[in-house]
Protein backbone atom coordinates (compact mmCIF):
# COMPACT_ATOMS: atom_id res chain seq x y z
CA UNK A 1 0.00 0.00 0.00
CA UNK A 2 1.26 3.40 -0.76
CA UNK A 3 1.80 6.21 1.71
CA UNK A 4 -0.94 9.54 1.01
CA UNK A 5 0.74 12.27 -0.51
CA UNK A 6 1.21 15.09 1.72
CA UNK A 7 -0.99 18.37 0.79
CA UNK A 8 0.61 21.17 -0.52
CA UNK A 9 0.99 24.10 1.49
CA UNK A 10 -1.20 27.47 0.50
CA UNK A 11 1.08 29.99 0.76
CA UNK A 12 -0.18 34.35 1.40
CA UNK A 13 0.89 37.25 1.94
CA UNK A 14 2.12 38.02 5.77
CA UNK A 15 1.66 41.23 7.53
CA UNK A 16 4.35 43.11 6.48
CA UNK A 17 3.70 42.68 3.05
CA UNK A 18 0.70 43.48 3.06
CA UNK A 19 1.37 46.87 4.70
CA UNK A 20 4.15 47.36 1.73
CA UNK A 21 1.13 47.07 -1.07
CA UNK A 22 -1.39 49.08 0.49
CA UNK A 23 1.54 51.74 1.01
CA UNK A 24 2.12 51.24 -2.64
CA UNK A 25 -1.25 51.67 -3.10
CA UNK A 26 -1.89 54.59 -1.53
CA UNK A 27 1.04 56.44 -3.06
CA UNK A 28 -0.10 55.98 -6.78
CA UNK A 29 -3.75 57.01 -5.69
CA UNK A 30 -2.35 60.16 -4.08
CA UNK A 31 -0.05 61.09 -6.88
CA UNK A 32 -2.86 60.09 -9.35
CA UNK A 33 -4.68 62.66 -7.33
CA UNK A 34 -2.21 65.48 -7.51
CA UNK A 35 -1.72 65.07 -10.97
CA UNK A 36 -5.47 65.78 -11.64
CA UNK A 37 -5.90 68.17 -9.27
CA UNK A 38 -2.64 70.40 -11.11
CA UNK A 39 -4.32 69.62 -15.09
CA UNK A 40 -7.95 70.68 -13.66
CA UNK A 41 -6.24 73.98 -12.44
CA UNK A 42 -4.59 74.29 -15.75
CA UNK A 43 -7.80 73.60 -17.61
CA UNK A 44 -9.58 76.24 -15.17
CA UNK A 45 -6.72 78.53 -15.88
CA UNK A 46 -6.79 78.63 -19.51
CA UNK A 47 -10.38 78.66 -19.46
CA UNK A 48 -10.21 81.79 -17.79
CA UNK A 49 -7.78 83.44 -20.34
CA UNK A 50 -9.52 82.28 -23.27
CA UNK A 51 -12.56 83.88 -21.98
CA UNK A 52 -10.74 87.34 -21.14
CA UNK A 53 -8.87 86.84 -24.71
CA UNK A 54 -11.92 85.93 -26.02
CA UNK A 55 -13.95 89.03 -24.64
CA UNK A 56 -11.27 91.77 -25.32
CA UNK A 57 -10.78 90.83 -29.24
CA UNK A 58 -14.54 90.96 -29.57
CA UNK A 59 -15.05 94.18 -28.24
CA UNK A 60 -11.95 96.00 -29.78
CA UNK A 61 -13.31 94.40 -33.35
CA UNK A 62 -16.71 96.20 -32.37
CA UNK A 63 -15.04 99.68 -31.60
CA UNK A 64 -13.19 99.06 -34.57
CA UNK A 65 -15.69 98.93 -36.83
CA UNK A 66 -17.75 101.37 -35.13
CA UNK A 67 -14.94 104.27 -35.33
CA UNK A 68 -14.39 103.36 -39.35
CA UNK A 69 -17.82 103.39 -39.89
CA UNK A 70 -18.26 107.04 -38.50
CA UNK A 71 -16.41 108.03 -41.51
CA UNK A 72 -19.24 106.75 -44.14
CA UNK A 73 -20.57 109.04 -46.54
CA UNK A 74 -23.66 107.99 -48.89
CA UNK A 75 -21.96 109.78 -51.99
CA UNK A 76 -24.71 108.10 -54.37
CA UNK A 77 -27.62 110.23 -52.48
CA UNK A 78 -25.52 112.98 -51.97
CA UNK A 79 -25.04 112.80 -55.91
CA UNK A 80 -21.07 114.03 -55.39
CA UNK A 81 -21.66 116.94 -53.85
CA UNK A 82 -19.69 117.62 -50.39
CA UNK A 83 -21.80 116.77 -47.14
CA UNK A 84 -22.71 120.12 -45.52
CA UNK A 85 -19.70 121.44 -43.22
CA UNK A 86 -22.31 122.31 -40.43
CA UNK A 87 -23.30 118.95 -39.54
CA UNK A 88 -22.50 117.41 -36.22
CA UNK A 89 -18.47 115.65 -36.00
CA UNK A 90 -18.97 111.64 -36.24
CA UNK A 91 -17.18 111.47 -32.51
CA UNK A 92 -17.61 112.84 -29.31
CA UNK A 93 -16.41 111.89 -26.20
CA UNK A 94 -16.50 111.77 -22.30
CA UNK A 95 -13.80 111.38 -19.41
CA UNK A 96 -14.64 109.38 -16.42
CA UNK A 97 -18.14 109.49 -16.82
CA UNK A 98 -21.07 106.80 -17.34
CA UNK A 99 -25.03 106.33 -19.16
CA UNK A 100 -28.21 106.19 -18.61
CA UNK A 101 -29.58 103.45 -21.08
CA UNK A 102 -32.60 105.09 -22.17
CA UNK A 103 -31.37 109.06 -22.48
CA UNK A 104 -31.10 110.46 -25.79
CA UNK A 105 -27.37 109.53 -27.29
CA UNK A 106 -24.68 110.78 -24.66
CA UNK A 107 -27.39 113.74 -22.81
CA UNK A 108 -27.38 113.76 -19.32
CA UNK A 109 -23.92 111.75 -18.21
CA UNK A 110 -24.17 110.19 -14.54
CA UNK A 111 -20.69 110.55 -12.46
CA UNK A 112 -20.60 107.13 -11.17
CA UNK A 113 -17.92 106.09 -13.34
CA UNK A 114 -16.42 102.18 -12.73
CA UNK A 115 -12.80 103.64 -12.28
CA UNK A 116 -12.96 106.81 -14.25
CA UNK A 117 -13.54 104.87 -17.39
CA UNK A 118 -14.76 106.96 -20.40
CA UNK A 119 -17.53 107.39 -23.02
CA UNK A 120 -16.72 107.12 -26.74
CA UNK A 121 -19.44 107.99 -29.41
CA UNK A 122 -19.16 107.37 -32.75
CA UNK A 123 -22.91 109.00 -35.43
CA UNK A 124 -22.82 108.38 -38.80
CA UNK A 125 -25.21 108.09 -41.48
CA UNK A 126 -27.43 105.31 -42.99
CA UNK A 127 -27.39 104.06 -46.01
CA UNK A 128 -30.82 101.93 -47.90
CA UNK A 129 -34.53 103.01 -48.31
CA UNK A 130 -36.37 102.54 -44.46
CA UNK A 131 -37.51 100.60 -42.89
CA UNK A 132 -34.01 98.36 -42.68
CA UNK A 133 -31.88 100.05 -45.60
CA UNK A 134 -29.19 98.06 -47.74
CA UNK A 135 -27.98 96.29 -44.68
CA UNK A 136 -24.15 97.97 -45.18
CA UNK A 137 -24.69 100.14 -42.04
CA UNK A 138 -25.34 98.59 -38.96
CA UNK A 139 -24.87 99.68 -35.30
CA UNK A 140 -22.94 98.24 -32.86
CA UNK A 141 -25.81 95.75 -31.47
CA UNK A 142 -26.38 94.87 -35.69
CA UNK A 143 -29.43 96.69 -36.40
CA UNK A 144 -29.55 97.98 -39.67
CA UNK A 145 -29.85 101.85 -39.98
CA UNK A 146 -31.48 103.29 -42.90
CA UNK A 147 -30.71 106.39 -45.03
CA UNK A 148 -33.45 108.61 -43.33
CA UNK A 149 -31.47 108.09 -39.83
CA UNK A 150 -28.84 108.91 -37.69
CA UNK A 151 -26.67 105.83 -36.32
CA UNK A 152 -25.05 105.73 -33.08
CA UNK A 153 -22.99 103.40 -31.69
CA UNK A 154 -21.81 104.39 -28.08
CA UNK A 155 -19.51 102.79 -25.77
CA UNK A 156 -19.43 103.19 -21.99
CA UNK A 157 -19.07 100.89 -18.91
CA UNK A 158 -21.48 100.54 -16.09
CA UNK A 159 -22.38 98.33 -13.34
CA UNK A 160 -25.35 95.12 -14.13
CA UNK A 161 -27.45 93.79 -11.32
CA UNK A 162 -25.05 92.11 -9.86
CA UNK A 163 -22.68 94.71 -9.51
CA UNK A 164 -20.03 93.69 -11.95
CA UNK A 165 -18.83 96.08 -14.32
CA UNK A 166 -19.75 95.61 -17.73
CA UNK A 167 -18.54 97.23 -21.33
CA UNK A 168 -22.00 98.31 -23.00
CA UNK A 169 -23.01 98.99 -26.42
CA UNK A 170 -25.85 101.96 -26.64
CA UNK A 171 -27.95 102.53 -29.73
CA UNK A 172 -30.77 104.17 -31.09
CA UNK A 173 -33.82 101.82 -31.33
CA UNK A 174 -36.68 102.38 -33.72
CA UNK A 175 -38.52 104.08 -31.30
CA UNK A 176 -36.72 104.50 -27.72
CA UNK A 177 -33.06 103.92 -26.73
CA UNK A 178 -31.30 100.79 -25.00
CA UNK A 179 -27.90 99.23 -24.69
CA UNK A 180 -26.36 95.74 -24.79
CA UNK A 181 -23.38 94.23 -23.02
CA UNK A 182 -20.75 93.42 -24.86
CA UNK A 183 -18.00 91.98 -22.28
CA UNK A 184 -17.92 91.62 -18.60
CA UNK A 185 -15.25 91.58 -16.21
CA UNK A 186 -13.90 95.52 -17.01
CA UNK A 187 -11.96 97.13 -14.88
CA UNK A 188 -11.49 100.03 -17.25
CA UNK A 189 -11.86 101.42 -20.31
CA UNK A 190 -10.06 104.79 -21.63
CA UNK A 191 -10.27 106.43 -24.92
CA UNK A 192 -7.68 109.08 -26.62
CA UNK A 193 -8.42 111.03 -29.70
CA UNK A 194 -5.35 111.61 -32.32
CA UNK A 195 -5.90 114.88 -33.43
CA UNK A 196 -4.46 116.29 -36.48
CA UNK A 197 -3.03 120.30 -35.66
CA UNK A 198 -1.11 120.87 -38.82
CA UNK A 199 -2.72 124.05 -40.17
CA UNK A 200 -3.17 122.49 -43.41
CA UNK A 201 -4.98 119.20 -42.14
CA UNK A 202 -3.10 116.31 -43.51
CA UNK A 203 -4.96 113.60 -41.63
CA UNK A 204 -2.08 112.12 -39.72
CA UNK A 205 -2.49 112.84 -35.62
CA UNK A 206 0.24 114.94 -34.29
CA UNK A 207 -1.07 114.18 -30.51
CA UNK A 208 -3.18 112.24 -28.67
CA UNK A 209 -5.27 114.12 -25.61
CA UNK A 210 -8.71 113.13 -23.81
CA UNK A 211 -12.00 114.64 -24.33
CA UNK A 212 -12.00 117.06 -21.54
CA UNK A 213 -8.55 118.95 -23.43
CA UNK A 214 -10.99 118.44 -26.66
CA UNK A 215 -13.47 120.38 -25.11
CA UNK A 216 -11.18 122.97 -23.59
CA UNK A 217 -9.94 123.71 -27.57
CA UNK A 218 -13.80 123.93 -28.85
CA UNK A 219 -13.88 125.79 -25.35
CA UNK A 220 -11.32 128.36 -27.05
CA UNK A 221 -12.52 128.76 -30.62
CA UNK A 222 -12.65 131.85 -31.80
CA UNK A 223 -16.51 132.33 -32.49
CA UNK A 224 -18.61 134.69 -34.91
CA UNK A 225 -22.02 134.02 -33.08
CA UNK A 226 -23.47 131.62 -35.46
CA UNK A 227 -24.63 129.98 -32.97
CA UNK A 228 -24.23 125.66 -32.77
CA UNK A 229 -24.02 125.23 -36.80
CA UNK A 230 -20.83 127.39 -36.57
CA UNK A 231 -19.33 125.49 -33.75
CA UNK A 232 -20.16 122.28 -35.77
CA UNK A 233 -17.91 123.47 -38.31
CA UNK A 234 -15.08 124.61 -36.33
CA UNK A 235 -15.27 121.87 -33.64
CA UNK A 236 -11.34 120.18 -33.22
CA UNK A 237 -13.33 117.06 -33.08
CA UNK A 238 -13.86 117.11 -36.98
CA UNK A 239 -10.00 117.12 -36.52
CA UNK A 240 -9.67 113.62 -34.74
CA UNK A 241 -7.43 111.25 -37.12
CA UNK A 242 -7.36 108.09 -35.09
CA UNK A 243 -8.83 106.81 -31.89
CA UNK A 244 -6.90 104.99 -29.10
CA UNK A 245 -8.62 103.08 -27.04
CA UNK A 246 -7.72 100.65 -24.03
CA UNK A 247 -9.58 97.81 -22.00
CA UNK A 248 -8.93 96.53 -18.79
CA UNK A 249 -10.17 93.44 -18.57
CA UNK A 250 -10.56 90.62 -15.45
CA UNK A 251 -11.63 87.07 -15.17
CA UNK A 252 -13.58 84.65 -13.08
CA UNK A 253 -10.66 82.66 -10.95
CA UNK A 254 -7.63 83.66 -9.31
CA UNK A 255 -4.44 84.60 -11.24
CA UNK A 256 -2.43 81.34 -11.11
CA UNK A 257 1.06 83.81 -12.05
CA UNK A 258 3.05 84.20 -9.21
CA UNK A 259 3.75 87.99 -9.09
CA UNK A 260 1.01 90.24 -10.09
CA UNK A 261 1.11 93.98 -11.27
CA UNK A 262 1.29 96.57 -8.46
CA UNK A 263 -0.89 98.81 -10.99
CA UNK A 264 -2.27 99.01 -14.46
CA UNK A 265 -0.84 101.93 -16.92
CA UNK A 266 -3.37 101.84 -19.46
CA UNK A 267 -1.00 103.80 -22.22
CA UNK A 268 1.90 103.18 -20.83
CA UNK A 269 3.98 104.61 -17.84
CA UNK A 270 5.14 107.66 -19.72
CA UNK A 271 1.31 108.84 -20.38
CA UNK A 272 0.10 107.53 -16.93
CA UNK A 273 2.59 109.25 -14.67
CA UNK A 274 2.51 112.35 -16.80
CA UNK A 275 -1.30 112.60 -17.20
CA UNK A 276 -3.19 110.89 -14.06
CA UNK A 277 -3.81 113.41 -11.79
CA UNK A 278 -5.72 115.32 -14.83
CA UNK A 279 -6.94 111.69 -16.69
CA UNK A 280 -8.74 109.74 -14.33
CA UNK A 281 -8.60 106.14 -14.98
CA UNK A 282 -5.54 106.12 -16.93
CA UNK A 283 -3.23 104.51 -13.83
CA UNK A 284 -4.97 101.79 -11.86
CA UNK A 285 -3.47 100.36 -8.48
CA UNK A 286 -4.40 97.08 -8.66
CA UNK A 287 -5.13 97.42 -4.58
CA UNK A 288 -8.20 99.41 -5.72
CA UNK A 289 -9.64 97.09 -8.31
CA UNK A 290 -12.08 94.77 -6.89
CA UNK A 291 -12.92 91.48 -8.52
CA UNK A 292 -15.24 88.75 -7.41
CA UNK A 293 -12.46 86.29 -6.63
CA UNK A 294 -9.12 87.64 -4.65
CA UNK A 295 -6.55 88.70 -6.87
CA UNK A 296 -8.16 87.43 -10.71
CA UNK A 297 -6.22 86.97 -13.78
CA UNK A 298 -6.41 89.98 -15.91
CA UNK A 299 -5.20 91.51 -19.16
CA UNK A 300 -4.91 94.61 -21.10
CA UNK A 301 -6.06 95.30 -24.52
CA UNK A 302 -5.07 98.50 -26.61
CA UNK A 303 -5.75 99.15 -29.99
CA UNK A 304 -5.46 102.36 -32.49
CA UNK A 305 -8.01 102.81 -35.09
CA UNK A 306 -7.90 105.33 -37.97
CA UNK A 307 -10.62 107.89 -38.75
CA UNK A 308 -11.18 107.76 -42.94
CA UNK A 309 -11.11 111.19 -43.76
CA UNK A 310 -14.60 111.77 -46.15
CA UNK A 311 -13.79 112.50 -49.72
CA UNK A 312 -15.96 111.93 -52.50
Amino acid sequence: MNAPRPLARQGGMTLAELLVALALGLGVLLAGGVLMIGANRSYVAHEDAASIDDGGRFALALIGRAVRQGAFVDWERLAGAAPARDLPAPLAGLDSRSLVKTSAGIDNPVSTAVNGSDVLAVRYSGAGAAPDGDGSVINCAGFPVHEAKEGWSIFYVARNGDGLAELRCKYRGTSNWSADAIVAGVDGFQVLYGVDTDTAPDGVPNRYVSASALAALDAALPLAGGGQAELNEKTWWKRVASVQVALLLHGERPSAAPVQPGAYSLFGAAYGAAQAAGDEGVQLAAADLHGRVQTPSRRLFTAVFAVGAAQP
